[in-house]
């Protein structure tokens, strides 16, 4: 009487319905190891395509992570690059200004602020207030001694004495029109003055043009106070035309009316 084997679960997972092999004398028929051995390979295989399947996706996701990661990374650092190339243009504009600056000074220290230049400058000045008080005091002398010699001429009647005083007013007046020299030597000695003052404003309205302008600099300057008190208060100077502010002759007459 044949046996009929059990089927295992094993077996009914991988061939179904197959049917169990013929019992050969009671037992399992020969081929039964192989067969069972070979399915317990493809199983194992089948196990282990799914983890690998299952493992792909992860992987793929993990990687396709680290990709985006890597490429934030990379444009932050091209907008930091970026920031960083518009900070030298910056940095090297204030270096140009700096060193234009540094040109304009050294040239204003080399012709005009070095002691040599600015002794000429004071020499300068101090010679036309000299020249003009000494040319003063002399035309004031010419003057007061043309004013005594008209007295005494219209007092005395020698001929030779009237001849004597005529010829002492016409040397007074000789001596005025010497006197009056000196305006061609103040015109000179300011002109001088008028160069180098020119001179060191056009270097200096350089250096504000580097740095902005006229307006630039104005919203730096400190407000202007006249800190001037009593008397000193008052005192501006000879009127300019053009000049506001100052009382006109017709001003001062008009308080003695």
């Amino acid at each position: 009487m044949p046996i009929h084997r059990k089927r295992f679960r094993i077996e009914e997972a991988f061939i179904g319905d197959m049917p169990m092999p013929a019992a050969v004398d009671g037992e399992v028929g020969p081929m039964h190891h192989e067969i069972m051995s070979e399915l317990r390979a493809i199983r194992a295989q089948m196990a282990n395509g799914v983890s690998c399947a299952s493992a792909a996706p992860a992987e793929g996701l993990a990687i396709t992570r680290d990709v985006a990661d890597a490429q934030a990374q990379l444009e932050t650092y091209r907008a930091q690059i970026s920031q960083c190339e518009k900070l030298k243009v910056e940095l090297d504009l204030i270096h140009d200004a700096i060193n234009r600056t540094k040109r304009e000074i050294a040239v204003l220290h080399g012709k005009s602020f070095d002691g040599n230049e600015m002794a000429k400058v004071t020499g300068e000045l101090g010679a036309v207030v000299g020249g003009t008080e000494h040319a003063t005091q002399q035309i004031l002398e010419a003057a007061e001694s043309i004013d005594q010699s008209a007295s005494a001429l219209s007092k005395v009647t020698s001929p030779d004495q009237q001849k004597l005083l005529s010829e002492e007013i016409q040397e007074r007046v000789v001596s005025i029109f010497e006197a009056c020299n000196f305006q061609d030597l103040t015109g000179q000695r300011i002109s001088k003055v008028m160069a180098t003052m020119k001179f060191i404003e056009n270097h200096i309205m350089v250096m504000m043009d580097i740095w902005g302008g006229v307006d630039a600099i104005r919203a730096h300057a400190p407000p202007i106070v006249d800190d001037r008190e009593g008397d000193a208060r008052l005192l501006n100077g000879p009127k300019l035309d053009g000049d506001v502010g100052h009382a006109s002759q017709n001003d001062i007459d008009a308080l003695f009316d």
